[in-house]
Protein backbone atom coordinates (compact mmCIF):
# COMPACT_ATOMS: atom_id res chain seq x y z
CA UNK A 1 0.00 0.00 0.00
CA UNK A 2 1.54 3.28 -1.08
CA UNK A 3 -0.97 5.64 0.60
CA UNK A 4 -2.54 6.88 -2.63
CA UNK A 5 -6.28 6.56 -2.93
CA UNK A 6 -8.32 6.44 -6.09
CA UNK A 7 -10.07 9.70 -5.18
CA UNK A 8 -6.91 11.79 -5.13
CA UNK A 9 -6.46 14.39 -7.83
CA UNK A 10 -3.07 15.26 -9.21
CA UNK A 11 -1.59 18.64 -8.31
CA UNK A 12 -1.03 19.60 -11.94
CA UNK A 13 -4.66 19.48 -13.05
CA UNK A 14 -5.97 20.41 -16.45
CA UNK A 15 -5.96 24.24 -16.76
CA UNK A 16 -8.83 24.16 -19.25
CA UNK A 17 -10.97 22.22 -16.78
CA UNK A 18 -10.11 24.66 -14.01
CA UNK A 19 -11.04 27.60 -16.23
CA UNK A 20 -14.35 25.98 -17.17
CA UNK A 21 -15.19 25.38 -13.51
CA UNK A 22 -14.33 28.98 -12.66
CA UNK A 23 -16.57 30.25 -15.48
CA UNK A 24 -19.51 28.12 -14.34
CA UNK A 25 -18.99 29.10 -10.71
CA UNK A 26 -18.91 32.81 -11.50
CA UNK A 27 -21.90 32.62 -13.83
CA UNK A 28 -24.11 30.57 -11.50
CA UNK A 29 -23.18 32.52 -8.39
CA UNK A 30 -23.92 35.78 -10.19
CA UNK A 31 -27.30 34.49 -11.33
CA UNK A 32 -28.26 33.30 -7.84
CA UNK A 33 -27.21 36.58 -6.23
CA UNK A 34 -29.03 38.58 -8.91
CA UNK A 35 -32.24 36.62 -8.32
CA UNK A 36 -31.91 37.09 -4.57
CA UNK A 37 -31.37 40.82 -5.03
CA UNK A 38 -34.39 41.18 -7.30
CA UNK A 39 -36.55 39.26 -4.83
CA UNK A 40 -35.33 41.41 -1.93
CA UNK A 41 -35.94 44.61 -3.91
CA UNK A 42 -39.47 43.51 -4.75
CA UNK A 43 -40.23 42.61 -1.14
CA UNK A 44 -38.82 45.86 0.22
CA UNK A 45 -40.54 47.98 -2.43
CA UNK A 46 -43.93 46.64 -1.39
CA UNK A 47 -43.29 47.40 2.30
CA UNK A 48 -42.73 50.54 4.27
CA UNK A 49 -38.97 50.65 3.82
CA UNK A 50 -37.24 53.87 2.72
CA UNK A 51 -36.82 54.27 -1.04
CA UNK A 52 -33.06 53.80 -0.79
CA UNK A 53 -33.42 50.19 0.41
CA UNK A 54 -35.06 48.60 -2.68
CA UNK A 55 -32.86 50.76 -4.93
CA UNK A 56 -29.73 49.39 -3.25
CA UNK A 57 -30.97 45.82 -3.61
CA UNK A 58 -31.86 46.37 -7.26
CA UNK A 59 -28.51 48.02 -8.00
CA UNK A 60 -26.66 45.15 -6.29
CA UNK A 61 -28.71 42.67 -8.30
CA UNK A 62 -27.82 44.48 -11.54
CA UNK A 63 -24.12 44.37 -10.67
CA UNK A 64 -24.37 40.65 -9.90
CA UNK A 65 -26.19 40.04 -13.19
CA UNK A 66 -23.39 41.84 -15.02
CA UNK A 67 -20.91 39.66 -13.14
CA UNK A 68 -22.81 36.59 -14.27
CA UNK A 69 -22.54 37.66 -17.90
CA UNK A 70 -18.84 38.42 -17.56
CA UNK A 71 -18.27 35.10 -15.81
CA UNK A 72 -19.96 33.17 -18.58
CA UNK A 73 -17.70 34.89 -21.12
CA UNK A 74 -14.54 33.88 -19.29
CA UNK A 75 -13.76 37.12 -17.44
CA UNK A 76 -13.80 35.36 -14.10
CA UNK A 77 -11.52 37.69 -12.16
CA UNK A 78 -13.62 40.74 -13.03
CA UNK A 79 -16.79 38.75 -12.42
CA UNK A 80 -15.72 37.69 -8.95
CA UNK A 81 -14.81 41.26 -8.01
CA UNK A 82 -18.17 42.46 -9.30
CA UNK A 83 -19.89 39.77 -7.23
CA UNK A 84 -18.17 41.14 -4.14
CA UNK A 85 -19.20 44.70 -5.03
CA UNK A 86 -22.79 43.65 -5.76
CA UNK A 87 -23.09 41.80 -2.46
CA UNK A 88 -21.66 44.82 -0.64
CA UNK A 89 -24.21 47.14 -2.26
CA UNK A 90 -27.02 44.79 -1.23
CA UNK A 91 -25.58 44.66 2.31
CA UNK A 92 -25.58 48.46 2.34
CA UNK A 93 -29.26 48.39 1.44
CA UNK A 94 -29.81 46.00 4.34
CA UNK A 95 -28.10 48.47 6.68
CA UNK A 96 -30.45 51.26 5.61
CA UNK A 97 -33.43 49.09 6.47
Amino acid sequence: MDGRGDAETPDGGDPALDARRARWTAALTGAVLALAGVAAAALRASGSAPVLVPVAYALGAAVCALASVLGSRGRTRRALWLLVVGAMVMALGDQFD
